[in-house]
């Protein structure tokens, strides 16, 4: 590190600010159709592979699995999300997008098109594809 480096210079406090600026951008799209962009991606993952168990769904998204209880519950209690036993043999719950969930899916992906589209048309379609190549390589850092 740098001497003269301030407290401000941390990449950790620029990684939090950068999220949370793109992620208000992400949610005033996805909030047209009355959920998150963390509901979001979720949804997309359960929706890409329908009967993922929790522990894997958890890793995927570098969560705790507490923490995605609590992000699922209200997907559930809504009716987007339903975790079901996978056999009769097994204790092992897959998790699953509803009828209404698939719905909610499709007329999210039209708005995080949107907002994909105004995110790289305020930073470039090149300089998006390699943030997110960088960024995807941090969490698969060991």
């Amino acid at each position: 590190m740098s001497t003269n480096s301030s407290p401000l210079d941390c990449n950790c406090f620029a990684i939090r600010q950068a999220a949370r600026y793109v992620s208000q951008m992400y949610e005033r799209h996805l909030n047209v159709v009355g959920i998150t962009s963390a509901q979001f991606t979720i949804i997309a993952a359960i929706g890409r592979k329908p009967g993922v168990q929790m522990a894997e769904l958890a890793e995927s998204m570098v969560m705790d699995r507490t923490t995605l209880v609590r992000a699922l519950k209200p997907l559930q209690r809504d009716g987007v999300v339903e975790a079901a036993q996978e056999s009769a043999s097994s204790r092992a719950v897959g998790l699953r997008l509803t009828a209404a969930g698939r719905d909610t899916l499709a007329r999210a992906s039209a708005q995080w098109k949107a907002a994909q589209a105004e995110f790289e048309a305020k930073f470039g379609e090149k300089r998006a594809k390699a943030l997110r190549q960088s960024l995807f390589e941090l969490t698969t850092m060991e």
